[in-house]
């Protein structure tokens, strides 16, 4: 959304899936400020079963459901981003880009190694940067042209003209297989045919905006918000150029209590956002987003450390992401032992423990 707004792009729209009430109300809250007589909107577009009693199939489902709306608004033409993905860039750059090319479809693409181009979806070019292959996670992966060690990775970015774009939904909506997908389905398709081109984030011309992160899991998420408390980050929260922009309470700064020897309120190499309170206790290379509350004489390390949360005394937490409201007792270690966390939590294959208000046993998140 900093992007869209960054990039001058003022009529946007949110689809949401199941669970969407707190992104709903992040929305509501932190972009108010378009102004509607001016055309601007951000709006939100919940999966609404208006075609079958279906939830949103997949990203490409997505918009078809609501093409109706779209056509409403009558863009000539159509951005469509993930919202699990973490970079910066000028959407305006790659928009010119594809109206140049006179382009059908335009794919935000960078170069990724060759043994992470597996999780992506990657393309072939020529030296038009024409795509003329596209294959969704690949098992065997092709390589740029010149350098057998990195492959061109789609970033889940594209630019459409309004009329293909319907041309091919309406198409795959009507294949009984299709999974509904871009990636998978729409993109695949079209590249032999129609005048699809490749966008790269790795100009140049643009080295200060070559960070892309994908965040869709807990363990890609813990590394990037960890990413943020080196001395020079990539992703700079700080770039008064290109702002990122959100919700921000109205917080008392973070605070630090006691000095004693044995217990004393610090942080080193961390980020502490306001309403925080470091009661006798160290943080060490962690994030702690708004209002924790941590104890005496507890230990946080090299974790993430989600709103609201409460830590008690005499605990001990290392390389975990701790969900928003969840209430640790006193005494609890987190992710010293793995097995035991295995036992109570979710552990991810490289050891990172997620932990939830439920296997605390606070149930916040169920009915009854």
């Amino acid at each position: 959304l900093s992007n869209c707004v960054n990039s001058g792009i003022r009529r946007i729209s949110v689809a949401t899936q199941y669970k969407s009430h707190s992104l709903i109300r992040h929305i509501q809250q932190g972009w108010g400020h378009f102004r509607g007589e001016f055309g601007e909107f951000v709006e939100l577009l919940p999966a609404q079963q208006r075609i079958k009693d279906n939830w949103y199939l997949g990203t490409a489902d997505a918009i078809y459901q609501n093409l109706d709306i779209i056509r409403a608004h009558d863009p000539e033409y159509i951005l469509v981003l993930a919202g699990d993905h973490i970079y910066k860039m000028d959407y305006g750059a790659m928009l010119a880009r594809h109206v140049e090319n006179q382009a059908d479809l335009t794919v935000g693409c960078f170069e990724v190694p060759l043994e992470e181009a597996k999780a992506f979806g990657v393309m072939a070019v020529d030296e038009d940067n024409r795509v003329i292959e596209f294959s969704e996670k690949p098992d065997n992966p092709k390589h740029v042209p010149g350098n057998s060690a990195m492959a061109l990775a789609s970033m889940g970015i594209y630019i459409f003209n309004r009329d293909f774009l319907f041309e091919q939904l309406i198409k795959d909506a009507d294949e009984s297989g299709s999974s509904r997908d871009f990636g998978k389905d729409i993109i695949p398709g079209v590249v032999s045919k129609y005048r699809a081109y490749a966008y790269s984030f790795n100009n140049k011309d643009e080295q200060s905006q070559t960070y892309w992160r994908d965040v869709g899991t807990i363990d890609a998420f813990w590394k990037a918000n960890q990413e943020l408390i080196g001395v020079s980050p990539e992703l700079n929260l700080y770039d008064d150029i290109w702002p990122i922009w959100t919700h921000q309470e109205q917080l008392p700064p973070a605070k630090f209590v006691f000095d004693d020897d044995t217990r004393r309120g610090m942080a080193v190499d961390s980020m502490v956002s306001g309403g925080c309170i470091i009661s006798g206790s160290k943080i060490s290379h962690s994030l702690l987003f708004s209002n924790v509350r941590v104890n005496s004489y507890s230990l946080i390390e090299d974790s993430v450390i989600l709103p609201e949360v409460h830590i008690g005394q005499h605990c001990h937490i290392k390389n975990a992401v701790i969900d928003k409201g969840t209430e640790i007792p006193d005494g609890t270690t987190i992710g010293v032992d793995t097995e035991e966390d295995k036992l109570r939590f979710r552990v991810t294959d490289t050891g990172i423990v997620l932990v939830t208000p439920d296997m605390i046993g606070h149930k916040k998140h169920t009915l009854r």
